[in-house]
């Protein structure tokens, strides 16, 4: 079967060429200083899942990528799931109190914590990352006073925020540390691999180190964070390969009386470190470097700075490892301030991904929480997925996104007709859920009705019965009941919203008791071979208490059948049943000739004459006007609008999104 491409355009990349252009996008306004920024490279977004800099090297760091995704409000199921010997991603909801003060709570292998939203925190208590520990994602999470009264050097606890220890590929990542006593991170013992990045350290004394060994192993990326009111180690970093720091925001020091370590960066031992258009304000010793270690500094901004500025050796190139965004040190202040710590971008939703992290898509609709309460994406990288999906009830909020140029490049596909498992047995994509949407997908059922002689040669692409359901940028594929939205019963209102899409097929291949709108799409009759009845493009069994069913518009009817031999429709009463009268408008939209002179015919003994059929300002070679042919009033048509079909008693208006 072959269907036409999305009639969306293609976008354009944007390049921001000036300082002034990148806080402008970002709603950051003007960066007081000038200066040009080069284009972005081929870097991960500011917002993206997928760890960069070091932590993407030597096979990357995905953390609980491939396992189930669970939500946890309380320090038990915290420390349960932290420690569980399988993959999690672990979203941290609200705030959780650790008992005893201090206490640490253990993350084992293969984890992501996030936190929902950006009001995840972790209280009086410590992450901990044992020996052996790898591939760990912490972000958007805030964790915070474990400090203890009095004790601004804590040389009698070790109550760090993160402490890690001979550790490889982690990612911490738009956390918010304060008012730790000891360290608000430690990266120890030739932990390597490692990012940390879009953090806020605030309101501490010791406050990020790196080092506790004479080795020199650790590789680590440290950009775009917010050092505020720390004293020192912002980070000091002991012994490291190789340590790349940019564009990081240092300012307004804590100085309680010891001005000798109170200090920015620090390369110690026989560190190798790279800083690159970080920005430093009010800071004692911004950069030193031991004797023994090496730092190059370029591009930062310095703003009444004292002390130390050591630069010496040559260290290492970072481009060497990695692509990396180096935003321009101008910009840096109002970038970090407002980009740092925890987002509710980055907290609102999760991203699985298949097949990287799982293998089908049903692996990963399975991996979404029962009662799901934020949104889930289950990106779908190019190919064909032979495999039926099925997204229950419990579990809304899902989009379902093809990761490809064109829609015709992710393909669901199966091939069950109804002879074996019924007409909803048949579907190959079905969608009890509500608030779930599609996007740049192909949904088929490629049953091969001319091989084959049954009883039941419906082959169903994808069925429906939940509510407030989106299909954009999609094709449909399949020859009779290609496409089926429904509701859970006669009297339930589901409404579906398909928009810039395609749908082909023969008999029926529209139909259902949902309301759904076809917008700017393009629906092709397929010919079978017939010189007088091709087929039957809607078969509505709207409620009768329901004023909306189906309204296509602004859209195309195409199909290569002989003139004058395809329905519009047919009123289907599934079982019989009188209370399903259709309700179909088709207005502002295109047929073609092989629409029949009289297109609306009755169907199982109900009279298409009693069901709600009328069409509105059609147009092409298909649109004549005839007694046979029900044309809606002006007045009326002011009532069947999108807005009309889909708004329900909630004022859903998915259509506004673009």
């Amino acid at each position: 079967m072959t269907h036409f491409h999305s009639k969306r355009l293609p976008r354009r990349g944007v390049v921001v060429a000036a300082v002034a252009g990148l806080l402008a996008s970002l709603g950051l306004g003007a960066a007081g200083e000038a200066g040009a920024a080069p284009p972005p490279g081929p870097a991960a977004s500011r917002w993206t899942d997928q760890a960069h800099g070091f932590a993407s090297l030597a096979g990357g760091t995905t953390g609980g990528a491939g396992g189930k995704v669970v939500t946890v409000t309380d320090q038990a199921s915290l420390a349960k799931y932290a420690a569980a010997e399988e993959p999690y991603v672990i979203r941290v909801a609200g705030s959780i109190a650790v008992q005893p003060f201090g206490a640490e709570i253990v993350v084992a292998p293969d984890k992501t914590l996030i936190g929902v939203g950006d009001s995840g925190e972790i209280v009086h208590g410590e992450l901990n990352l044992k020996p052996g520990t790898h591939n760990v994602i912490i972000r958007n999470l805030t964790i915070r006073d474990s400090a203890v009264e009095g004790d601004w050097d804590c040389k009698d606890t070790d109550f760090d925020g993160i402490q890690m220890d001979t550790v490889h590929h982690v990612w911490v990542d738009h956390n918010r540390f304060s008012n730790i006593c000891d360290g608000q991170l430690d990266v120890r013992k030739n932990s390597e691999y490692v990012t940390v990045s879009y953090n806020r350290f605030e309101n501490n004394n010791k406050t990020f180190g790196l080092g506790w060994t004479t080795d020199v192993r650790t590789q680590i990326t440290i950009d775009h964070n917010w050092f505020r009111n720390t004293k020192q180690r912002n980070p000091s970093v002991d012994n490291a390969a190789y340590a790349h720091l940019y564009n990081n925001y240092l300012t307004a020091q804590a100085d309680p009386g010891d001005p000798v370590w109170t200090y920015g960066n620090w390369s110690r031992g026989r560190t190798k470190m790279v800083i690159e258009n970080s920005y430093y304000r009010d800071v004692q010793h911004p950069y030193q470097a031991d004797a023994t270690a090496e730092l190059v500094e370029r591009g930062s901004v310095l703003r009444n700075t004292t002390g130390r500025h050591d630069e010496w050796g040559a260290a290492f190139d970072p481009r060497d490892f990695y692509a990396y965004r180096l935003d321009p040190a101008a910009a840096v202040p109002a970038l970090v301030t407002r980009l740092s710590g925890p987002q509710r971008r980055i907290g609102d939703a999760v991203t699985l991904r298949v097949p990287a992290d799982y293998p089908t898509v049903q692996a990963a609709v399975d991996a979404v929480p029962v009662g799901n309460s934020v949104p889930v994406t289950v990106a779908v990288a190019p190919g064909t997925y032979r495999e039926k999906v099925f997204v229950p009830a419990t579990k809304p909020k899902i989009l379902l996104q093809g990761t490809g140029q064109d829609r015709s490049d992710t393909v669901i596909v199966y091939d069950t007709p109804a002879a074996y498992g019924g007409s909803t047995g048949s579907a190959t994509v079905r969608i009890a859920a509500s608030d779930t949407t599609a996007r740049n997908l192909t949904f088929s059922n490629d049953f091969d009705e001319a091989a084959h002689e049954l009883n039941g040669e419906q082959a169903l692409a994808v069925k429906t019965t939940g509510d407030r359901i989106v299909f954009e940028d999609t094709a449909f594929l399949g020859n009779q009941d290609t496409l089926m939205t429904d509701s859970p019963k006669l009297d339930v209102i589901s409404r579906v919203y398909i928009r810039d899409s395609y749908i082909e097929g023969d008999v029926d291949f529209l139909y259902g008791r949902a309301t759904t709108v076809v917008e700017r799409s393009v629906i092709r009759a397929l010919s079978r071979g017939s010189d007088t009845n091709n087929g039957y493009i809607t078969a509505a069994s709207t409620w009768t208490g329901n004023p909306y069913g189906f309204l296509i518009t602004r859209s195309r009817i195409v199909s290569d059948a002989p003139a004058g031999t395809f329905h519009l429709g047919r009123p289907w009463h599934p079982g019989g049943e009188p209370n399903a009268v259709a309700q179909v408008l088709i207005r502002e939209t295109e047929l073609p000739a092989a629409v029949k002179a009289a297109p609306w015919t009755d169907m199982s003994g109900f009279s298409w004459r009693d069901a709600r059929f009328a069409e509105y300002r059609n147009h092409g070679p298909g649109a004549t006007v005839t007694a046979d042919r029900p044309q809606m009033s002006e007045a009326d048509a002011r009532d069947h609008t999108v807005a009309h079909y889909l708004k329900g008693t909630d004022d859903w208006a998915p259509y506004a999104r673009h």
